[in-house]
């Protein structure tokens, strides 16, 4: 829905099962709607639209977007945006690394997201700005010499090249938004301004490559926003997006570290960064390796996690 100063605020979707567009529309059935008829009933309604490589096939028919375009009419719902984040299977399995997977190194990764943008543009309002959000190029893991990164970074300036051309086509504002995220490939303000300096700064990277600052990311790294956000003005870094999310903060202690234990699972990670008291920051690649670090015994001051409890839960004792 529209906030002041043009700014749209949408439901986010990959909250909900679901990889093929069948599984995609019962979910905005069954869950968009309500939520929509209790916040905005009478007002038209954004959807930020998750769709793996599974839906976005399915989407790329056209008859199936008109079928969705007669749908979003009927509701008084409207797209801006698009999760291409994941691009296989986000929820009941092992998710981990392999969420990151295929990465900017690879021709799936590029494919997706000039499908995700064909449809983008096919459902974007006339006069709207259009965002795609996706990985950080990968995960750190996962890019083990210069070879790789610097495919990351010449499919990334291909990729933008070729949306610049699409959006001229298409006549719309359409951009891409990488998700930093703790451990990424580029996980914080500096990271990131330091690849967009390596891909140059031109007309195409300024106007269809931003950041998409999700607010959990950015917390876990022990980032000011406002610093944050004014570096990435003064480097003239597009920001594409921003996702609204929590991450918790705690004083390690015995009965802290009890609790967190209770979020461990074995479907997504949940990166601790943890502050020293001299101020420097250790970070852990997951949770379990973070609770075997033996925070109490070497001068731990605070941790922050990526865990993504919901922006309306009170804080807990022990957690912030």
């Amino acid at each position: 829905m529209q906030l002041l100063h043009g700014i749209h605020l949408a439901y986010c979707t990959n909250i909900h099962r679901g990889e093929s567009w069948a599984e995609t529309m019962a979910a905005l059935e069954s869950h968009t709607l309500e939520v929509r008829n209790r916040v905005a009933p009478h007002q038209p309604y954004a959807i930020g639209l998750r769709l793996g490589a599974e839906a976005a096939r399915s989407l790329l028919d056209r008859q199936t977007r008109l079928v969705f375009q007669r749908w979003l009419a009927q509701h008084n719902c409207y797209v801006f945006t698009i999760n291409g984040f994941p691009y296989g299977q986000f929820h009941g399995t092992r998710v981990k690394e392999q969420v990151f997977q295929p990465d900017w190194s690879t021709s799936a990764r590029v494919e997706y997201t000039e499908a995700l943008f064909t449809i983008l543009a096919d459902l974007l309002p006339q006069g709207l700005s259009g965002s795609v959000s996706t990985v950080p190029g990968s995960h750190k893991e996962l890019v083990p010499d210069d070879d790789h990164a610097n495919l990351i970074r010449k499919n990334l300036a291909s990729h933008t090249a070729w949306l610049a051309r699409f959006a001229d086509r298409s006549g719309k504002d359409l951009h891409l938004g990488l998700e930093p995220e703790p451990l990424g490939w580029i996980e914080n303000t500096a990271e990131s301004i330091a690849l967009f300096n390596s891909l140059g700064h031109g007309e195409d990277i300024q106007r269809c490559l931003g950041i998409n600052y999700d607010t959990c990311h950015f917390a876990v790294e022990y980032e000011s926003p406002a610093t944050a956000l004014a570096a990435f003005k003064e480097h003239r870094i597009r920001i594409s997006k921003l996702h609204l999310s929590s991450a918790l903060k705690l004083t390690p202690s015995s009965a802290s570290l009890k609790l967190m234990e209770s979020f461990t699972d074995e479907v997504y990670f949940h990166q601790v960064i943890a502050r020293r008291e001299d101020g420097l920051l250790e970070r852990h690649r997951d949770l379990p390796v973070a609770l075997a670090s033996n925070p109490l015994r070497r001068g731990i001051e605070e941790w922050r996690v990526h865990f993504h409890v919901p922006l309306h839960a009170p804080p807990q004792d022990l957690l912030d």
